[in-house]
């Protein structure tokens, strides 16, 4: 994916937000394009899954993504054992005051890396329901918010399902987006290899240079101008069109569902804003619709025997509906 150059006032968040990219690209090689989708997960307030094999630097590029944004960043490895209060805290007795405390959980961070999500039971995943949709915490009965802006990025490993829980799709519905992140082309590959063999250390960004470009007040200007880009009526009759297409797909068992279209609608005003526009066209709501619905739609058994993959039917989707002109 390749955005169109932003404006060149400094006054416009863009200009910060833009470079983003380049900063996080002193520790990440090669992946503007996962960059761009959770630049896109915070301006909409959407929440992003990342899926790869390990090794593709998952961590590390979300480590140097909170890094190059000044935002507090908890990475939480989720394991069969852990528990919900492990994610959201609970309350603990204090002695000294005869009374029970709140104890903070990881969530309340800005972005929390859900590390390997589907290896935690349906009992600790439900944890991040109420996270996730609500930004809250209630213990109680007493709700706790949490941090502005907040952001859960998940991973999970495409090839490794043994010992896994896959996740509800009331869980996958709320995340606005699923980026596949790739392996590096050989050019990308010879980079990391380059780098590390200069010195670099993945657990050292402030070594690699990686600073603060842009900040909260950035993001916060960014998404009130999100909210401004326009959308005319024939563009919103094409985002329904494509989400009740894969509804009637002989290939699908569930199609998107509004709140699909809604995501969709959000995401490619987003990319249309980042791509210094102040309209969505029908290219902008292509380039975001695997990533916004292949986590909302479900292969029937028989394809999926087939090798038939969610993408393939989202291409065939976008072939078949008309694009307006």
């Amino acid at each position: 994916m390749t955005l169109a150059a932003g404006p060149t006032a400094d006054t416009d968040p863009r200009v910060a937000l833009h470079r983003l990219r380049a900063e996080v690209a002193k520790a990440v090689v090669g992946q503007d394009a996962i960059v761009t989708g959770l630049l896109i997960g915070l301006l909409c307030r959407g929440h992003v899954l990342l899926e790869g094999v390990p090794g593709v630097a998952k961590t590390l590029l979300v480590r140097a993504f909170a890094a190059a944004l000044d935002l507090d960043m908890k990475r939480l490895q989720f394991t069969p054992d852990l528990m919900p209060g492990d994610v959201t805290g609970s309350l603990v007795y204090d002695p000294r005051g005869a009374a029970f405390t709140f104890r903070q959980g990881p969530v309340f961070t800005n972005l929390l890396l859900a590390d390997e999500i589907n290896r935690t039971p349906p009992k600790t995943q439900s944890a991040l329901l109420e996270v996730m949709e609500e930004r809250q915490v209630s213990v109680e009965g007493s709700p706790r918010a949490l941090p502005e802006p907040f952001l859960v990025i998940a991973t999970q490993n495409p090839v490794e399902y043994e010992g896994t829980y896959p996740l509800p799709e009331a869980q996958l519905d709320r995340f606005l987006l699923k980026l596949a992140v790739p392996l590096p082309n050989r050019d990308e590959e010879l980079g990391v290899l380059r780098a590390h063999h200069q010195g670099f250390n993945p657990r050292d960004l402030a070594g690699a240079g990686v600073r603060p470009v842009a900040t909260a007040a950035d993001l916060a200007a960014g998404r009130d101008a999100v909210g401004r880009v326009g959308v005319v009526d024939m563009v919103l009759g094409y985002i329904v069109d494509l989400c009740r297409a894969t509804r009637v797909s002989p290939s699908l068992e569930l199609g998107a569902s509004p709140r699909g279209a809604t995501a969709l609608l959000a995401a490619s005003k987003a990319w249309a804003w980042i791509s210094g526009r102040e309209y969505v066209t029908p290219d902008d709501v292509k380039a975001v619709t695997r990533s916004t619905l292949r986590h909302r739609v479900r292969l029937r058994p028989e394809a999926e025997l087939e090798g038939v993959t969610v993408d393939q039917i989202l291409d065939a989707v976008l072939g078949t509906v008309p694009t307006p002109r």
